[in-house]
C-alpha cells in the first residue's frame, strides 16, 4: 500500500500528481496484471528471449 504524506497547506491535485508519479515508479500495477495468472518459469523465460530479439531488430533496423 502506497502513503502519500499530505503537508499542510499543499494543494490535493499536487498530492494526487505524487501519488500517481509513486505508483508508476512501484509497478504495482505491472505486478497485479502479473498475478492474475500463473505464468510458467518456461513461458516467462520464452517471452523474454522473444523481447530480447524484438529490441535487437530495432537496434540493427536503426543502424541500416
Amino acid at each position: 500500500m502506497l502513503i502519500i504524506p499530505i503537508k499542510d497547506g499543499e494543494n490535493i491535485e499536487r498530492a494526487l500528481k505524487r501519488y500517481k508519479n509513486k505508483f508508476r515508479k512501484t509497478k504495482q500495477l505491472t505486478t497485479l496484471r502479473e498475478k492474475k495468472h500463473f505464468t510458467k518459469k518456461s513461458e516467462k523465460r520464452r517471452a523474454e528471449i522473444a523481447k530480447a530479439r524484438y529490441k535487437e531488430g530495432l537496434r540493427h533496423a536503426a543502424d541500416i
